[in-house]
């Protein structure tokens, strides 16, 4: 296992621009309403400006070309569907169908004119095998064709009300197509999607979830945290850690679990808690048990949470050492931002109760302190919010490029992190 300080080695790097910007990719999961992820919607950004699909076909599909070649699109997605915006020209310039069509779902933007021309591609691209969506969709004259060939429809809820949505569900009824509702972001949005009949949600209202104000923090919650504490201290009790985690029946096996995953590499047969230790060695062992703590912590919770609190914590902390931060430190901030989410208890309640200093626990709740400045950039990215992002960067003397490489090592490392959980 590589130290925390080592560079980073990605397997799929970004490539740098020729103009001199950097490629952005950015995912946003797309789940169903029993919170299982069914696809992302990937969002390109080619230097400073916004993109989707440039009116420059050439840069479209080199753009699209190097994140699905270069990047990896199997390891961005874990083989799931890509969802892509399309514009007019990316779509009629046939520059998208040099993607793979089972991987790729093209979403037609509401800006574009449904001609004759573009309702021909659209029969085309689909006999192709592409599955075809329409974005922010309201129901206007002349879109009947291209509802006709929808695989799935996408209605944004900041644009649409309940009324509006019950006209366009009663114009669809009896067509297979799959609704999506866009932008939900609070858990009263989604009960809305589902009592709607939507099928398909795409925001990030399952890191928002309604929070119990009263409600306390499980035993066997307080018991990992207090494992946590343990794992932060600079000398290792193993003694006390080994009782703490015999406690917990599952917590041992997601550890051994974990420990035997290509997450770990080790390269022997692991069997106990003293053998992880002397097979991966105390630095190794602290950030695998923190692992397993935090599949426990996400138990009963959407597994998308998991996973984005695993891309947050290795993101932060192979990226501490641009700001000069500790990065053991930084993965607890990165993995603890959800815990709100996970517990369904504030975030002011928990920090009581988490081992961490003074500086962490309030970057936790939201303040603007310098511990913060790596998950305020990454929050940004989840949300391609791209000129927050470059702000983060320029207030802080950061370095776009490895930023970039460190999400997508983040990615790669939380797929391979999850797999064995």
């Amino acid at each position: 296992m590589a130290s925390q300080s080592s560079a980073v080695q990605c397997p799929f790097m970004l490539p740098e621009d020729p103009a001199g910007g950097f490629r952005y990719v950015a995912r946003q999961p797309i789940l169903d309403l029993r919170g299982r992820v069914h696809g992302y919607e990937l969002l390109f950004r080619d230097g400073p400006r916004q993109l989707q699909f440039s009116a420059d076909g050439d840069l479209a599909t080199r753009t699209i070309l190097d994140n699905m070649v270069i990047f990896g699109l199997e390891k961005l997605t874990g083989g799931l569907p890509a969802f892509v915006n399309c514009t007019h020209e990316a779509l009629t310039g046939r520059f998208v169908e040099v993607l793979t069509p089972s991987m790729f779902v093209l979403e037609i933007l509401e800006n574009i004119e449904p001609t004759p021309e573009l309702i021909r591609v659209s029969c085309r691209l689909k006999a192709a095998g592409f599955r075809l969506a329409l974005d922010d969709f309201r129901w206007n004259p002349g879109y009947e064709p291209l509802v006709e060939l929808a695989d799935y429809i996408k209605i944004d809820f900041t644009l649409s009300d309940k009324e509006e949505r019950r006209a366009i569900r009663e114009r669809l009824r009896g067509r297979a197509v799959a609704l999506v509702a866009e932008k939900i972001e609070t858990q009263e949005q989604f009960r809305e999607a589902r009592d709607e009949r939507f099928s398909l949600i795409q925001g990030y209202y399952f890191c928002r979830p309604q929070l119990i104000e009263n409600r306390k923090v499980p035993a066997n919650k307080l018991t990992q945290i207090e494992i946590l504490q343990l794992l932060r201290e600079k000398n290792l009790n193993f003694e006390k850690l080994c009782q703490l985690v015999k406690r917990d029946a599952s917590l041992t096996y997601r550890l051994l679990r974990l420990l035997n995953s290509p997450a770990c590499a080790v390269r022997q047969e692991v069997r106990s808690i003293k053998s992880a230790l002397i097979a991966v060695g105390e630095e190794g062992f602290r950030r695998i048990a923190m692992l397993a703590i935090a599949s426990e912590l996400n138990a009963g919770q959407p597994g998308e949470l998991l996973r984005l609190a695993f891309v947050r914590g290795r993101f932060c902390e192979v990226a501490a050492e641009q700001c000069g931060l500790d990065s053991t430190e930084q993965y607890l901030l990165g993995l603890l931002s959800l815990l709100p989410a996970m517990l369904r208890v504030p975030m002011q309640q928990l920090t009581p109760a988490l081992p961490l200093r003074e500086e962490i626990c309030v970057a936790l709740m939201g303040a603007a302190v310098p511990e913060r400045i790596l998950l305020d950039w990454l929050i940004c990215h989840e949300q391609g919010h791209w000129d927050d992002c470059d702000r983060t960067v320029d207030e802080n003397g950061l370095d776009q490029l490895k930023l970039l490489r460190c999400y997508a090592e983040a990615v790669v490392w939380a797929e391979a992190a999850l797999s064995a959980t």
